[in-house]
């Protein structure tokens, strides 16, 4: 039975109703500071800690609740006559449950304001310390640290009796168990981002400078699921995603039909998706196909049907078994049309009713509803043996007035979109890459490749075997063009118009070839390598 509670908030979400409900059932609570304030306002019959230890606060509030009288009443294993008998020794109560949420260091030093004395004024040291008090003596004492378990417990303590009960039914072994562990891993999150913060320091006394990479770096994620296996059968796997997702990343899927995501179904996703909602402006849908982590096939349209039509055009028989992703609500049309070749995922913002109806007749279609959003990972991560390479993420969106005109040839209105279309695809192309467009859409993709000759070859005949024409078309390089070669093959096979990096100790031969050649050169100053 819960005969004693302590609540000590931050983050006051719901607590008001949850220690009204808790009072109800006849549990005596101890509160401090603001927490305490905010429930006797309410009506809510509160002791204070200071009043409960006798000893006041202190030191600016950095003293309340760091008193034997707390953390015996806490710590204290009700199954040992000992510690039993030491309460009774010292006259301290039993304290049954801990509801305890932390100062907001994170959120504090977010701000691009935050000063140390900022940070180290919400380093929390009463709030952890009672949170791992009672999750260590989790057999005997329920730990709350999260608004959204509130209703959890109290849905237990109410059970068969347990209105009518003092204190309540008992909570689950389970509950308390799995609460605990919560505790720890919040724990641990916040202690991870401190030292993140404080590692990230320089070392003048005014520690005016901040590394945008620390000196020791913590990561939290929550787990999602365990996978059959990994990217073959032979590696074991498991999915794990931010404790909170942006918004638009693809962790904060919805899934709504369809058979369990596997390892490569996520990695695919989550290429596809990126690249979907790069595309498009007002009025525009956007289809991207994925296959192995590449786009095979990308387009702008009218609507979903028309972009999904234009993107399967570059490469139908890569788009077997692929990962499809819209950043438009997908329709009973598109669905339809989707629906009649093999997809292992598709993707979208939303599905109407009949996209849902049509796509029910698909069992093994996973179906991903995901909210636009333009969330970006802080790090983007690799691990190499006995160690991590962290970068930040390409997040870099070259705009027109970037771009630079290095060939005589000016280039017309229609091959600005097509270059500026042709370079958006090209970032999430596999290096060494080379994407032939035109009109919104491509019309060959070359990945992956040592040579960016090779590259602009596969580009070329990847269009040749989808039949469709490379004449007038606009090529993107994810890296500059080290020689002539690689500018004489994309010509070659039809295109007028190129941009790429520039950067090369031969970029001037480079430019002289496409001006021999008759060809617009643009120059981003920006790479996108992606290994």
């Amino acid at each position: 039975m819960i005969k004693q509670a302590l609540i000590s908030v931050s983050d006051k979400t719901g607590v008001l109703d949850f220690a009204k409900a808790l009072a109800a059932l006849g549990v005596n609570i101890l509160s401090t500071g603001g927490t305490a304030k905010l429930l006797q306002e309410n009506g809510v019959q509160v002791t204070e800690v200071a009043d409960y230890t006798g000893f006041p606060e202190m030191l600016d509030g950095r003293v309340k609740t760091l008193h034997p009288k707390v953390h015996g009443g806490i710590l204290a294993r009700r199954d040992l006559p000992e510690h039993v008998a030491k309460l009774d020794e010292h006259g301290i109560p039993q304290i049954d449950m801990v509801v305890v949420n932390l100062y907001p260091f994170q959120q504090t030093v977010a701000k691009d304001e935050c000063s140390l004395e900022d940070a180290i004024e919400n380093i929390d040291i009463g709030g952890p310390t009672m949170l791992r008090s009672a999750a260590k003596n989790h057999r005997d004492v329920v730990v709350v640290c999260d608004p959204a378990d509130y209703g959890v417990v109290l849905a237990e303590m109410k059970g068969v009796g347990g209105a009518d009960a003092a204190g309540g039914a008992p909570v689950s072994y389970e509950t308390k168990f799995r609460l605990a562990k919560k505790v720890f891993a919040h724990t641990a999150q916040y202690d991870g981002s401190i030292t993140n913060y404080l590692t990230s320091l320089g070392e003048d006394r005014l520690h005016a400078t901040r590394a945008s990479y620390p000196q020791t770096l913590n990561m939290s994620f929550e787990k999602v699921q365990d996978m059959r296996y990994g990217e073959n059968p032979h590696q074991g796997a498991a999915f794990y995603r931010d404790l909170v997702p942006g918004a638009g990343a693809l962790a904060a899927y919805t899934q709504l039909q369809g058979k369990e995501l596997s390892y490569n179904n996520i990695a695919d996703a989550d290429a596809a998706w990126e690249c979907v909602k790069s595309l498009g402006g007002e009025g525009q849908a956007g289809c991207v196909i994925v296959k192995h982590a590449n786009p095979c096939g990308v387009a702008i349209g009218l609507d979903a049907l028309d972009a999904y039509g234009r993107a399967l055009q570059t490469d139908p028989t890569s788009a077997f078994g692929g990962i499809i992703a819209f950043n438009v609500e997908v329709d009973g049309r598109a669905a339809e049309a989707v629906s009649k070749l093999f997809v292992e995922v598709l993707i979208a913002p939303s599905f109407t009713a009949e996209a849902r109806q049509v796509m029910a007749a698909k069992q093994n279609v996973r179906l991903l509803q995901i909210p636009l959003g333009d969330a970006q990972n802080p790090y983007d991560v690799k691990r190499v043996g006995g160690g991590l390479l962290v970068q930040a993420p390409d997040a870099k969106n070259v705009g027109l007035g970037e771009l630079r005109v290095v060939s005589k040839k000016q280039p017309t209105q229609q091959q600005l979109q097509d270059l500026m279309f042709a370079w958006r695809v090209a970032k999430f192309v596999k290096s060494n890459a080379i994407v032939f467009c035109a009109n919104g859409m491509t019309l060959g993709v070359g990945a992956g490749q040592m040579s960016r000759i090779d590259s602009a070859r596969i580009a070329s005949i990847k269009a040749q075997n989808a039949g469709l024409s490379l004449a007038g078309s606009a090529v993107a390089s994810d890296a500059f063009f080290p020689f002539r070669d690689g500018l004489d093959v994309v010509v070659d096979a039809g295109a007028t118009c190129v941009i790429h990096p520039g950067g090369s100790m031969r970029d001037q031969e480079v430019i002289d070839a496409a001006d021999e050649r008759g060809v617009v050169m643009l120059y981003t100053g920006t790479r996108h390598f992606r290994h």
